[in-house]
């Protein structure tokens, strides 16, 4: 390769060994964040330039190892093997060294040399641990270079021996594990009886020692192409020889242990580190549930008091004032136009901008809590408790983050690894009371009942118990009862990286913006021109038929067209029930106007189960347009929607004929 050429890098490494701070400060904002063909796991990509090469920066999915157990181990050994990129980079964690190498283990299996960024040197000396980057890199055969890269400390020794690697000033000779020697020649046997239909990118001998481990993936694609006759030999060696995969893993893990007694000391026996101190407290049973609930409730604090007040001004100073200056401008045009661009295409747009505070405070604390290495120890202590409902505990804190708004719960879900666990959390997001809800609880529960306190604390706890029953009915049916894996590393604690938490927060809420703005906005639209058309009147509007369409319905529950009409809308905005009602049922703009109306004309029992069906009604279109762009699913958005809208129509008439039982 000449110079001013164009390089493609890979890095790869095991989740939490800082290997996103090694690409946002490569990359910075030149970054693409997208999926995987026809994958939904988040592949990142970015560009750089170093002594005139423009190199390609692929950011692959975290991976302990690259069996096929899961879609980020297929999809990034399948990249190196089919992509071959110019360079991988294995980025370990100093301080678990040895739980690292099972990685590079296998890496040096493939056709693609390998470069090794050592990262937290930093972190693993405050532990008592020394390592030696020179006798690793002798041990191994490959560069080894020592980083710390929330302060970008040896990131541009890695490039210089990225480059020398992919330029071949560096000769590579790693010097790679093998198997029990109790199996080698079973090994050999497999690589003769495979080696002339192996598809030409794989390795030979990475293929039969993936056959003998068991691969799924490996066994199908060899049984497609081998003939009959070789596969049965094939399969006759492989029934024969079913420790082999032990042979495999043992090699391999000799090999770590050659490469950590070369290479590290560790401190002595009985010194307690700085993570295990801290540990102590952060996953006591106890205690740990103590200084979690300071966490959330701080959370929850800067949300109320930073976050809320920051959307409320969005929506006075930006939206408000672009509602009055379109207003004044388009006056003397048609009503109808003043009407799509006010409540149509500014009131989705608008709710889309207003949301933005919230979100960056969720990613803000969720990306520093990761950052620091804290996220992990939430989840375990919060483990047993999400258990109840089928999740896992890093499914809590984008489900807590719901009582603000569900959008950021539903964004939230990203954290969760597990695709079924990270689906099932979506699902069961919109079941949180969010603010919107909230405030037409808080609304009517006073005009209905003599102890609205007691009634809105029961409508909230409702909707946790129904919750956790769709969570338990959900896991045990849709997903098979499949259990839901938590096996998580718990980090040593590190300091965090502002470069790269403030990435996070620019990536994802930019990405927000866009994709869900868009969806937000063709609903709200939508919305609309069914409360308009045809006439203007929206009592003989398109939306006004369909309520008094769906009347029969309605009658289950006590509730009128108007009441009906009212639930529609909310899904532009939970809040816009409220003023739904008072616009179909003709009440001035004062609130007690409303609340007279409403008293003499809802009776007690129909109030409960609107109020019911609003709690547990379909999520916001902010919301579904939130659930869309995690899922990348329109039939599980959907599903989800209509999940909601039975269960909520149940709940209605279940309330309203129980409440006239007992009123």
């Amino acid at each position: 390769m000449s110079e001013g050429k164009e390089i493609t890098v890979a890095l790869a490494g095991q989740p939490n060994v800082g290997k996103s701070s090694v690409f946002n400060i490569l990359t910075g904002l030149s970054q693409h964040v997208g999926n995987w063909p026809g994958k939904t796991v988040e592949q990142k990509t970015g560009t750089y330039q170093h002594d005139g090469d423009i190199v390609h920066l692929v950011d692959l999915p975290g991976t302990y190892s690259l069996t096929a157990n899961s879609p980020e181990e297929i999809i990034a050994r399948e990249y190196i093997i089919r992509q071959k990129p110019d360079v991988v980079v294995a980025i370990l964690s100093a301080p678990v060294l040895e739980r690292n190498l099972y990685l590079v283990a296998e890496l040096l299996h493939l056709d693609v040399p390998v470069v090794i960024g050592l990262n937290m040197v930093d972190v693993a000396a405050a532990e008592g641990i020394k390592i030696e980057p020179h006798v690793l890199e002798a041990a191994i055969g490959v560069p080894v270079v020592p980083l710390v890269a929330t302060k970008a400390q040896g990131v541009r020794e890695l490039m210089e021996a990225v480059h020398d690697v992919a330029h071949g000033r560096i000769p590579y000779k790693p010097k790679r594990p093998e198997i029990g020697a109790d199996h080698r020649a079973v090994l050999e046997e497999l690589v003769g009886l495979i080696g002339n239909d192996v598809p030409q990118d794989y390795p030979v001998q990475w293929v039969a020692l993936k056959l003998l481990e068991g691969d799924s993936e490996v066994n199908r694609m060899m049984s497609e192409r081998l003939p009959p006759a070789a596969w049965s030999r094939v399969s006759e060696i492989l029934h024969a020889h079913e420790d082999a995969v032990l042979a495999v893993a043992g090699g391999r893990y000799e090999w770590v242990a050659r490469m950590v007694r070369a290479a590290v000391v560790r401190p002595r026996a009985g010194q307690i580190t700085f993570t295990s101190r801290l540990d102590q407290v952060a996953t006591h049973p106890f205690w740990g549930l103590i200084v979690l609930a300071g966490i959330l409730g701080a959370i929850f604090f800067l949300t109320y008091s930073i976050g809320t007040p920051l959307q409320d001004l969005l929506d006075r100073y930006l939206v408000q004032r672009i509602a009055d200056w379109i207003t004044t401008r388009f006056a003397a045009g048609p009503s109808w136009l003043v009407g799509l661009l006010v409540d149509g295409v500014l009131g989705g747009a608008g709710t889309v901008v207003t949301f933005a505070p919230i979100l960056v405070i969720f990613f803000s604390v969720m990306g520093l809590m990761e950052d620091i290495g804290y996220m992990a120890r939430a989840a375990y202590v919060m483990d047993r408790f999400m258990h109840l409902m089928g999740l896992h505990g890093k499914s809590f804190l984008p489900l807590f983050l719901g009582f603000g708004c569900n959008v950021s719960a539903v964004v939230g879900a990203r954290v969760v690894e597990s695709r079924p666990a990270r689906l099932l959390t979506i699902l069961l997001a919109p079941l949180v009371p969010c603010t919107g809800r909230m405030i037409v609880l808080t609304f009517l529960a006073p005009l209905f009942f003599a102890a609205p306190t007691l009634v809105s604390w029961g409508l909230i706890a409702v909707n946790l118990a129904v919750m956790a029953a769709l969570g338990i009915l959900l896991n045990k049916t849709l997903f098979r009862g499949e259990a839901v894996a938590f096996i998580m590393e718990l980090p040593l604690y590190h300091r965090p990286n502002l470069r790269t938490i403030g990435l996070l927060i620019w990536h994802r809420t930019s990405e927000f913006l866009r994709k869900a703005g868009t969806l937000i906005l063709l609903m709200s639209v939508g919305v609309w021109l069914l409360s308009a058309l045809p006439t203007g009147d929206i009592q003989h509007s398109i939306l006004a038929r369909i309520g008094r369409g769906l009347e029969p319905v309605g009658s289950l529950m006590g509730l009128d067209w108007r009441m009906i009409v009212s639930l529609l809308t909310s899904f532009a905005a939970k809040e816009n029930s409220l003023v739904t009602l008072g616009i179909v049922y003709g009440a001035s703009a004062a609130e007690a106007s409303l609340s007279e109306i409403l008293q003499q004309s809802v009776s007690t029992a129909a109030a409960l189960a609107f109020l019911v069906v609003q709690m547990l009604f379909v999520p916001c279109a902010a919301t579904v347009a939130a659930m869309r762009q995690e899922t990348h699913s329109w039939p599980w958005t959907l599903g989800g929607v209509a999940l909601l809208l039975l269960v909520s129509v149940a709940g209605g008439v279940a309330a309203y004929q129980l409440a006239l039982a007992v009123l």
